[in-house]
């Protein structure tokens, strides 16, 4: 994905303590063009695992989901951080979310996770995969299949994507930042 890692370099802003921002193109003002080449390569790693539907996390997941879910004519789920009124026959976990510095309770209708879901979790960053470990855990309740997690961007240095990759996990990242030291973006 040249485009994105050349958005990152252009695009995106680092702070310090980990922090990478891209919120000129990716998780807050976004251009679609990118997200629709994002949701192709989506497509395109995850097209041979048997997926029947695609979940993501409120909010920034949603766009490259919906994308991914466009391109392969599947349903995208996303999971809640908070819950509605009109919610029934919900599975609950807790996410900590990095940037926010706050665990959210998140939840997702069991009528909308089942046994029968092999799923791909759609994301925009992997950081120590605080995200990630809520989806297990709500698939683990679900008794859902999880064919494989897919990223924007992946800061290797967090250890998240090691975390997964060892439980089995098929981690496909279209970006991996390798350090964001004295507060210069390197990419692998």
């Amino acid at each position: 994905m040249e485009l994105l890692h050349r958005r990152i370099l252009e695009d995106g802003r680092c702070f310090p303590g980990g922090i990478l921002k891209v919120d000129s193109f990716i998780n807050h003002q976004m251009d679609p063009d990118l997200m629709v080449q994002i949701g192709a390569e989506f497509a395109r790693r995850f097209e041979s695992a048997g997926v029947n539907k695609i979940l993501t996390i409120e909010a920034s997941g949603i766009a490259p989901a919906i994308m991914m879910g466009a391109q392969m004519h599947l349903p995208v789920v996303f999971v809640k951080k908070k819950q509605p009124k009109t919610m029934e026959h919900m599975l609950v976990s807790s996410v900590r979310s990095f940037t926010k510095n706050r665990t959210y309770t998140v939840c997702i209708s069991a009528d909308f996770l089942t046994a029968a879901d092999r799923i791909v979790f759609i994301d925009d960053f992997l950081a120590f995969g605080n995200a990630a470990r809520g989806i297990i855990d709500l698939c683990n309740q679900a008794g859902a299949t999880i064919a494989g997690m897919g990223f924007i961007i992946e800061k290797a240095f967090q250890g998240g994507g090691d975390y997964l990759r060892n439980l089995g996990i098929d981690v496909q990242s279209l970006a991996k930042v390798t350090s964001l030291e004295d507060c210069r973006i390197e990419l692998a």
